[in-house]
């Protein structure tokens, strides 16, 4: 399964380069989901880790660029095209093992992509 395309901003997302996303609130399609915590927009590995807070017991989530659906600038939002349900249940992060782990990543990418988009 091709998963490169998931690690990409959509065109249509608002995403200038350049703009850095850490801080930024983070809304799936019923809710948010919680913080950006880092950015990273490497050509073709974009992906965001996302501090949950509270909502699933102060957990960390990866999340690939592909997924956002729009960014508002001024609010400092990013609005994904995933329910919080979708999040949560994603393979688990671990930022000592998995951030630059190919394997990983294929395994990520590949969970987002065979989800339907809302």
């Amino acid at each position: 399964m091709e998963t490169t395309g998931i690690w990409a901003y959509r065109q249509d997302s608002g995403y200038q380069p350049g703009m850095d996303l850490s801080g930024f609130a983070v809304e799936a399609t019923d809710g948010r989901v919680g913080k950006v915590d880092k950015h990273n927009d490497e050509v073709e590995a974009g992906r965001i880790v996302v501090d949950t807070g509270m909502w699933i017991f102060g957990k960390q989530v990866l999340l690939p660029v592909g997924v956002i659906s729009s960014i508002d600038a001024a609010q400092r939002v990013a609005y994904v095209a995933r329910s919080r349900d979708e999040i949560k249940n994603a393979p688990e992060y671990d930022r000592d093992r998995h951030e630059d782990d190919p394997e990983y990543l294929q395994q990520l990418g590949a969970y987002y992509l065979m989800l339907p988009w809302h």
